[in-house]
Parts: C-alpha cells; sequence; structure tokens
C-alpha cells in the first residue's frame, strides 16, 4: 500500500492544491454533539497546519463516522470524493432505513467526484479495499474511533496504525463504539469526543 508522506514542503506548498481528508470511525455514534464540537476543533487544526488550501474530503459515506466528517467538511466550503466499495445498488442494501438511504444519496449528490472500485471476491474485501483507497488518497486521517481493535476485519485499528506508520497526521476523535452482536452506539463517557492529534 501506498500512504502519502507529508513533508514540511507539503504542508505549506506554493501552489493552491487542496488539502484531502480521509475519514474512518464507528458507523453508530454516541453523544454527537461531543463529537461535532471535536470535529470542529479538528477541521480547525487542519486548515491552520495547510494554510490557504483548499479542503476534499475522501468518504465511503457509511453511515456514522463517514457521514458526519463529509457533511461538516461540505459545510465549511469544501468538496466530496466518494470512493464506493461496492456497486451502488448493491451497496446502498446496507443502509437499512429509508432515511439512511435518503440520507446517502443526497450527500452523493454533492459529491466533485465518484469512483466505484475494481470488484473484490467478498463483502469483507470490498471494505478492506475502500479503506485502504481512502487512505492512499488522504494528506490526513480523522479517525472518529474507540481506539480499539477492530470488531472486523479491515476496520478503523488497522487503517488508523497503517496511516501512523506511514507519518500520516492523524487526528483521532475518540468516540464509544457499537455494543458487539448489535448497533447499539456505546459512549466513552468523559472521554467521549475527546481528540488526540499525531503528526500534525
Amino acid at each position: 500500500m501506498k500512504c502519502r508522506g507529508v513533508s514540511e514542503t507539503d504542508r505549506h506548498p506554493a501552489s493552491e492544491s487542496p488539502v484531502r481528508i480521509g475519514v474512518t470511525g464507528h458507523r453508530f455514534l454516541a453523544e454527537i454533539d461531543k463529537l461535532t464540537a471535536a470535529l470542529e476543533l479538528a477541521l480547525d487544526k487542519v486548515a491552520e497546519a495547510f494554510a490557504d488550501r483548499r479542503l476534499v474530503v475522501v468518504s465511503p459515506l457509511a453511515e456514522g463516522a463517514d457521514r458526519l466528517v463529509a457533511q461538516a467538511v461540505l459545510d465549511r466550503g469544501g468538496q466530496l470524493v466518494v470512493p464506493l466499495p461496492l456497486p451502488l445498488d448493491d451497496y446502498m442494501t446496507d443502509f437499512g432505513a429509508a432515511e439512511s438511504r435518503a440520507e446517502f444519496q443526497r450527500l452523493l449528490a454533492e459529491a466533485s467526484e465518484v469512483v466505484e472500485l475494481p470488484a473484490t471476491p467478498t463483502r469483507n474485501e470490498a471494505y478492506k479495499q475502500v479503506g485502504e483507497w481512502v487512505l492512499d488518497e488522504s494528506d490526513v486521517l480523522i479517525a472518529i474511533w474507540d481506539g480499539q481493535p477492530a470488531q472486523g476485519h479491515g476496520g478503523t485499528a488497522e487503517i488508523v496504525q497503517r496511516a501512523l506508520d506511514h507519518s500520516l497526521p492523524v487526528l483521532h476523535i475518540k468516540a464509544g463504539n457499537r455494543k458487539p452482536g448489535t448497533n447499539q452506539p456505546t459512549s466513552l463517557g468523559d472521554e467521549q469526543g475527546k481528540l488526540v492529534v499525531h503528526n500534525l
């Protein structure tokens, strides 16, 4: 896998190339207000570190973290690039509720670029592939995550570790994951919404 290392020249370029913000994290989130406040702080730090560069968010628009970050960047006048892990109709079957499918379609309509990734033998491999693609295309990674090992293969923990291994800036917003075997989100209590910054 290739990750973009970020030098001081990259952080303060003479050109006005955009800074591409990848996102990874949990699908089911509690205490969204705390996470939103931390996300705004994280984006402020990115804007400061990459002065005068337009923001582009790279997000597959899964429920939860993907959409939270995408919307926040769009609200700041940024652009959205959407890699699809599966063909569109198949991917949308993962979003059970009609409201979730409608939110996905609304955000997808705001994308400046949509990339359908190559087919993989299994669904799990498709999601692993899209996580790696996001990382490859990003200058910075925002992770909304509890800091624990993934509940499934190719999850947030692996993506964050690969980013750190390649010295990519990572802004980690602490957030509880779902209870195993359910879609019920949990909170980390006082730690929910705390921001930890690496390599920025």
